[in-house]
Formats: C-alpha cells, structure tokens, sequence
C-alpha cells in the first residue's frame, strides 16, 4: 500500500493532509524518515509511525489491554528483551499495534489493536484521553519543592529538545518520593523528563489507566478484551 494511503486510513487525515505530514518529517518507516508518499510499506510488517506514535490500518479490529511487566519491550524489532506481544496468546499477532508504548523498566496498562483509526483517537493529545501514572523518586521533595512542581506541571513546562511546553497536567504527592501524575498527551519519556526538570529522577514508573481503563482483575503479564463500551469511549 503506498505510504499516503496508509497514514489516511490509519488516522482521521485527507490525503492532502497526510502528504503535509510527510513533508514535515514527521513520518518514519522502519526508524527512517520518509517524505515520499508512493513508497510501498507492508501493512503488516513495516513499522509506521508518526511522531513517535505507531500507525496500523485495521485488519480485525481487536481491541487489548495488557498489563506489561518489567523486561518487556514495546517495538516490534526488540533489541535486548522479549517483545510485549509474546505474552498475548492471540492469533496474527504482527497486526496488533500499540497505543503508547512503555519503557522496558515501566509497568502498567497496554492497549493494543489492529484498528488504525482507532488506536490514533487513543493517543491523540486533541482527544484529552487522560493517562495516569504512578512514580517513584530518588530524592524527597519538601513541602516547597512539591508545590512549585504541582504549580509548574499545571501550568506546563517546556522541556528539553521540546519546540512547545507540556499540555498542562495535574500532579498529586503521596508523599516525599512518591506521586500520581496524570496526563493527556504522550512525549517521548515525558514523565521522566517532567521529573528531570525539577532535578529528580524517576526509579519506579507504573501506568495505572488509560482513558479510565485501569488493570483491575489484571495480573502482571495478564491481558484481555475490551468490552464494547470501553472501546466506545474513546
């Protein structure tokens, strides 16, 4: 399929649109910018993504949540660890795309489909779909310390290598080290980098929801489908 179409049918794009996309350098094949719209990309096979979220056309619509444990990766080349998809006892796995992908050290909710519109309206920032993650730092925080970071993260903060601040978020302290933060986008190790600007470092990171789907009946490694009014949430 030539690669305009695809990221048409895999997001709520024109074609038109989908050509500005490309032009912008915002679309990767295989970890490699591609401008060209005619290039041919295996819908099946080749790694499609737009601005570092994974695109797919959907071949079955099947809709997923996992909870992932530590030691998994969230690609479909993994490098060092097991892919998370091995945990999945489905047929025709290399269909299944994710929707916002976790570090190998992180936990927490997966939602995987082969629906390609549908998995875009689960990670666009536009959609304000909240996601909530639950940390734990490597130093305490004082009193001061955690309301100027509860403040700043409401505000949004500009992080670096980022052209634009965070969408404003809301940060809760549990206590010194630990934190429930809540989001409606998805950068690249924001959570970690959000923590990072305050001069912390994040050692336990766990998503606990997505768009209110928690893991509740979930064991680690555990998944199962989505009922229809889940999906239709989103």
């Amino acid at each position: 399929m030539r690669l305009d179409k695809f990221i048409s049918k895999a997001t709520e794009l024109s074609r038109k649109e989908a050509k500005k996309v490309l032009h912008a350098s915002e679309i990767t094949v295989n970890d490699k910018v591609v401008k060209d719209g005619s290039l041919h990309v295996d819908v099946l096979n080749d790694e499609v993504m737009w601005a570092g979220e994974p695109l797919s056309v959907a071949a079955g619509s099947r809709y997923l949540l996992l909870y992932k444990p530590e030691g998994f990766e969230c690609t479909l080349k993994p490098k060092e660890y097991p892919i998370v998809t091995e945990l999945i006892a489905v047929p025709e796995l290399d269909s299944l795309r994710i929707a916002g992908r976790l570090d190998v050290d992180t936990t927490g909710a997966l939602i995987l489909s082969d629906d390609g519109r549908w998995l875009h309206r689960v990670t666009s920032p536009k959609h304000l779909h909240e996601k909530v993650y639950e940390l734990t730092l490597a130093d305490p925080m004082s009193e001061e310390e955690q309301a100027h970071a509860v403040k700043k993260v409401g505000q949004g903060i500009l992080l670096d290598g980022d052209f634009e601040p965070t969408k404003p978020a809301t940060l809760e302290f549990i206590d010194d080290t630990h934190a429930r933060l809540i989001l409606t986008e998805g950068k690249y190790h924001q959570v970690k980098r959000m923590m990072g600007y305050f001069g912390n470092k994040v050692t336990e990171l766990h998503r606990a929801s997505i768009g209110g789907i928690t893991l509740e009946g979930l064991e680690k490694g555990e998944s199962r489908f989505l009922t229809e009014e889940e999906v239709a949430s989103f």
